[in-house]
């Protein structure tokens, strides 16, 4: 089976023009917002410990210390691998 390539800028485009809270809500993830702070359920641990820092663009669980750009989330949410995540998130790429 071919092994699938994605030129850099994707990838980058992908880990960093999709904000992550929003994907999180468009995937109908069990989430909350408080008081300005944004925490989601995690997908690995379970656990509603989390936040998105939105400069980085990355989505962090405290309780098992894992940190998700996009691509990760998708992969781990949905238990894709990598192409189904990069393909899911594709036509989610801002115009």
């Amino acid at each position: 089976m071919p092994t699938k390539h994605y030129e850099d800028e994707l990838l980058y485009r992908l880990r960093n023009e999709i904000a992550t809270d929003w994907l999180i809500q468009h995937l109908a993830w069990p989430s909350r917002r408080s008081g300005g702070q944004f925490s989601f359920v995690c997908p690995r641990c379970t656990e509603m410990d989390s936040a998105v820092k939105r400069d980085t663009n990355l989505a962090r669980c405290f309780h098992c210390g894992t940190n998700f750009n996009p691509i990760d989330f998708v992969m781990q949410a949905n238990e894709w691998d990598f192409v189904q995540a990069v393909e899911f998130l594709r036509p989610l790429l801002p115009k």
